[in-house]
């Protein structure tokens, strides 16, 4: 899984049968402290949790984006599958949700 940060939503009103009722979000790798990453490309996720705007996220890549309920048998390459409430490295808060 990867720690990405949320930067905007894709809307797409003709797609694939299997991809409708996905909503599409923007996702940039962050650091452990919510800032995205110098140079991350972002990347179209389908989201299995109902993340906004703003939120920081876990994001996964490749097969393991299809093993969610929602996204089980779909054609995605990505998923976010968590909302960070609180990230925490060597004893000190990094991230907390506001």
């Amino acid at each position: 899984m990867v720690l990405g940060l949320v930067i905007g939503t894709v809307v797409a009103t003709r797609k694939e049968p299997e991809l409708e009722s996905l909503k599409l979000l923007l996702v940039k790798a962050c650091d452990p402290a919510g800032k995205p990453q110098p140079g991350a490309q972002p990347v179209v996720a389908a989201d299995a949790v109902g993340a906004g705007v703003g939120e920081v996220v876990l994001y996964a890549a490749g097969s393991s984006a299809r093993q969610t309920k929602v996204t089980k048998d779909r054609p995605v390459d990505a998923t976010i599958m968590a909302i960070v409430d609180l990230v925490e490295a060597e004893g000190e808060t990094r991230y907390q949700k506001p």
